[in-house]
């Protein structure tokens, strides 16, 4: 099954010092998800990987030829399966992980070696490079976001999903658009805007965190990514929130 986001496991570049990688489907509650990474090139050289797909080694030796891994992203309960091969493949890299990423490998028997864990303001490895937070209020979705400001590129995971129809069998239309997290009106899904429940006022002051950066593109790990009009998307994808 195609993802329609060919050809995969392949660096595209999107900006200066930063690129994205298309990889398989994965199987999330049964439903075939497409994903992404993406992959940053830091001053001193050292790559930063956000939320890594599962490697091989086509992919692994166009890594090779722009930097050497230093930094290895897990940035939510959900992202973090491919970890471990690449910290295997890079053992000097260092594992960072948001709120609940070790406590869910854990609870699933995922082998995940940590070496730092993410909070809310940059380490000093990347800072003035990149912008952090912690997206707080949900009861079980914590989520590390980034704002990469030489490419003016937010990069976030699932707090917007926007599944494009031509890359989805019939029944997952259905679903997808029942959950609103189809294009061109992907938002944040609907079981997980529940869990911000009583403390929505947490996730509207992230957004317009989000907002003040100014991106122009935002990178989504599942479906169509924006590559325009950041800050419109981001006003209607939360427009649940004003």
């Amino acid at each position: 099954m195609t993802t329609g986001y060919e050809p995969l496991n392949t660096l595209k570049p999107i900006g200066p010092d930063i690129w994205i990688a298309d990889g398989p489907h994965i199987s999330f509650y049964g439903l075939p998800f497409p994903t992404r990474m993406t992959i940053v090139r830091l001053a001193d050289g050292g790559l930063w990987i956000h939320s890594p797909i599962r490697p091989d080694d086509k992919l692994i030796a166009q890594i090779n030829k722009i930097g050497p891994v230093r930094h290895l992203i897990g940035p939510n309960w959900i992202h973090y399966a491919s970890l471990h091969d690449w910290k295997t493949r890079y053992p000097a890299a260092l594992v960072w992980v948001a709120p609940g990423v070790e406590a869910r490998a854990a609870k699933h028997n995922v082998p995940l070696t940590v070496d730092e864990h993410l909070i809310d303001t940059a380490p000093d490895a990347w800072a003035g490079q990149l912008d952090q937070m912690i997206v707080r209020g949900s009861k079980i979705h914590h989520e590390a976001v980034f704002y990469h400001a030489h490419s003016k590129t937010l990069i976030l995971t699932d707090l917007i999903e926007n599944f494009e129809r031509r890359t989805l069998p019939w029944w997952m239309r259905i679903l997808t658009k029942f959950a609103r997290i189809q294009h061109p009106d992907g938002q944040m899904p609907i079981d997980m805007r529940q869990t911000f429940n009583g403390h929505r006022d947490q996730l509207r002051k992230a957004v317009e965190q989000m907002i003040a950066w100014g991106p122009e593109q935002v990178i989504l790990a599942h479906g169509h990514w924006y590559q325009r009009d950041g800050v419109t998307e981001l006003k209607r994808a939360f427009r649940f929130l004003f």
